[in-house]
């Protein structure tokens, strides 16, 4: 069963007179907001309607400036600074290795040879790619890169499959498979 919903972007503040808003993306994920796009902001409001759609948006660096239908008004904006924009996982384009940070958090990851890591205590963020800290089972704290050729894709809920490379992590682990069990 997939998740219907998914958490897109926050709203940061209020950023003009006619309830335009700055929005960020969630860690570990792009920029999604297109116009068009129907969305719900969340907590909901008794005064407004819970689902709303952009009408423009515009980027600038790590932001974007959205304008969302029924938000008309800077006091509109400002009572939305905060919110949460959740998004039908099947109305935006996600690549293979897309998924908010916060929604990796917990997940237990299994490997084609050693079987399970452990489960995902953090995400490192590098320059050339993320990286997965990996904490529990019989090889301690595994450093995953989060790479096509390691982590094919990512299913909404459940295991995380990956095929770590060679080196990463220590065969020779007293708990390993192969090992002959603890020492």
């Amino acid at each position: 069963m997939s998740v219907a919903y998914m958490n897109i972007a926050r709203v940061l503040k209020a950023h003009g007179r006619f309830g335009e808003v700055s929005v960020a993306a969630l860690r570990g994920l792009p920029l999604l907001l297109e116009r068009g796009l129907t969305v719900a902001l969340t907590p909901p409001a008794l005064d407004r309607d819970r689902f709303c759609r952009v009408e423009e948006v515009s980027r600038g660096g790590d932001v974007a400036y959205v304008k969302f239908s029924g938000i008309d008004s800077i006091a509109d904006a400002q009572a939305v600074e905060g919110c949460h924009v959740l998004a039908r996982r099947d109305d935006v384009d996600l690549g293979p290795l897309d998924i908010a940070y916060d929604e990796l958090v917990g997940r237990t990851v299994i490997d084609a040879r050693y079987g399970e890591l452990g489960s995902v205590r953090e995400v490192m963020e590098t320059p050339a790619n993320d990286v997965w800290v990996i904490d529990g089972g019989a090889y301690g704290e595994v450093l995953v890169p989060v790479i096509e050729s390691v982590v094919s894709s990512i299913p909404p809920a459940g295991a995380i499959r990956v095929t770590v490379m060679d080196g990463l992590i220590d065969a020779a682990a007293p708990d390993a498979p192969g090992s002959g069990g603890a020492a």
